[in-house]
């Protein structure tokens, strides 16, 4: 077989969470939401902002992402 440059996609199958947070959190991500699109003039839910805030939340850990095996 041929090699290719592009490297085999990695798994992208969603997988769905649910969660429980207290009011005061919940109240601090619908504001955020509302300076979102305040920010970049385009609404988006809150549940479309919160696996970007994780990823970023965990990308910017340095702790973390030194301790997370290579290769992951």
């Amino acid at each position: 077989m041929p090699e290719l440059k592009l490297a085999r996609l990695p798994d992208r199958t969603p997988i769905k969470l649910a969660i429980t947070v207290t009011p005061d959190l919940h109240l601090m991500l619908q504001q955020y939401a509302a300076l979102y699109a305040e920010t970049y003039g385009r609404e988006e839910s809150v549940t479309e902002l919160v696996p970007a805030m994780l990823a970023a939340f965990l990308e910017s850990d340095r702790n973390f992402v030194r301790s997370r095996p290579t290769g992951k």
